[in-house]
């Protein structure tokens, strides 16, 4: 029954990351580009030095712009970027890591357009912040039953996504460094993320703030110390990367296509697992900052995809193939601790300790997400029972199968894609007109 039930839910996910969707991704990131004029390279610099840790912000919001930001970072710098690559690689091949970047480099300015907009429509009353794709769908588009169907959507994919993506790919790590049961892991995870999803999201940002910078300075550390020792593979590794990733040999016994095919795929699903550009869920994060300035949460942004795309992902994908640990026949974060094993002693907790910290901070980051959502459409009575469900979801995830758990997530993630584009390119004039107008602050 499992196995029937993980060949249907991975027919599915493949049939929804067809190519319609690859092309309206990497089409959407392009006209971009070219609408708002190379923006992710022209004010790179503007946009690195607007990110200030100090300042309580000049408008009206739930979070500082800095928290915004780190929620957004620490939503998008989970275990996607250790197990969702480590996965890429072992599905799609090492061609996979080269799509990655280069929808890393296009979704800059999806993820800048979600931003802008979320500051630009949003809804605020007293003692309550509503802000998502599902407001500037409503207010921007005019459209309310666009709303309610991305509200659906990605409220139902937040429940069932992210509460099993995550704590799986920690459990995978406990299981294999320390033995430890995953049910066990399920349950101290749940309780963790409980302390602080139940606090809302003044909580959720006081502790992204504290968490985000140490992750991923830990992680990158290791990283580097791995591909610094087999820094004489890095010529032939890239060589292989940028080979497989145009490969039009017959892959899967020549019935899933050619080596690119499942490269493109898996590496648009997974990059855009870990940068999120395209889901909608950075119009939460950023349009929860207490700005008045929606090209400063732009730029924003645009600076977190660039981390996750280029610095973090990369780390994750040449420290796996450098290494020579894909041929280990593991996957997921078990596939990267592998990895770090080959020269830190006892790198594989090194990899537990960061899968533990970029997926609780995606968990918490994710469950303000769904609350805004679910909330959109229900009510806030939907709110509390909705925190208690994702975080009783979190035990159940710990313990499915990698293969479904992902599967799951590449098809109700891509769903989400659709309606949320709508509002990007139908709104990007308007993202354009405010990227000339308002000039960000020295």
């Amino acid at each position: 029954m499992a196995e029937e039930l993980t060949r249907a839910v991975t027919w599915a996910s493949h049939f929804v990351w067809g190519p319609w969707t690859i092309a309206l991704l990497f089409g959407t990131g392009i006209l971009l580009t070219l609408r708002y004029r190379f923006v992710q390279l022209v004010r790179l610099r503007e946009a690195l030095r607007a990110l200030k840790p100090s300042g309580a912000g000049d408008g009206e919001g739930a979070l500082s712009p800095f928290q915004a930001f780190m929620t957004g970072l620490a939503g998008s710098v989970g275990t996607g970027n250790i197990a969702g690559v480590a996965t890429a690689i072992v599905a799609g091949g090492p061609g996979a890591v080269f799509w990655i970047w280069c929808y890393g480099f296009f979704a800059t300015v999806i993820k800048l357009t979600e931003a802008m907009l979320a500051v630009r429509f949003r809804s605020a009353t007293p003692g309550r912040l509503s802000t998502g794709p599902m407001h500037y769908l409503e207010q921007g588009l005019g459209s309310r039953r666009l709303g309610m169907l991305y509200a659906l959507v990605a409220g139902v994919a937040a429940l069932t996504t992210t509460p099993f993506t995550q704590p799986n790919s920690i459990a995978v790590v406990f299981e294999s460094e320390l033995g430890l049961p995953r049910w066990a892991c399920g349950v101290a995870l749940a309780l963790l993320a409980w302390v602080v999803i139940l606090g809302g999201v003044r909580s959720i940002g006081r502790a992204a703030e504290r968490l985000a910078p140490a992750m991923v300075a830990i992680y990158l550390l290791g990283g580097l110390a791995v591909i610094a020792a087999f820094a004489d593979r890095i010529p032939s590794v890239l060589a292989l990367v940028l080979t497989e990733a145009f490969s039009t040999r017959a892959a899967g016994g020549g019935a899933a296509g050619t080596a690119m095919m499942l490269a493109v795929r898996y590496g648009l699903a997974r990059g855009i697992y870990a940068n999120e550009a395209g889901y909608g869920t950075a119009a939460v994060a950023y349009g929860s900052a207490r700005s008045a300035r929606p090209v400063d949460q732009g730029l924003a942004a645009m600076v977190e995809v660039y981390i996750v795309s280029f610095v973090t992902s990369s780390v994750s994908a040449l420290t796996i193939l450098v290494s020579g640990a894909a041929a280990s026949g593991r996957n997921s974060t078990a596939l990267v601790a592998e990895a770090f094993a080959t020269v830190i002693p006892h790198g594989g907790f090194v990899v537990m300790l960061c899968a533990l910290l970029f997926g609780y901070t995606t968990l918490i980051g994710w469950g303000y997400y769904g609350e805004q959502f679910l909330a959109y459409l229900f009510g806030g009575r939907i709110v509390l029972p909705y925190r208690w469900l994702y975080c009783a979801l979190i035990v159940l995830g710990a313990t499915t199968s990698v293969d479904l758990v992902w599967s799951w997530g590449d098809l109700m993630n891509g769903l989400q894609i659709f309606p949320n584009l709508v509002g990007v390119l139908g709104l990007s004039g308007l993202v354009a007109r405010m990227l000339r107008e308002q000039r960000p602050r020295a």
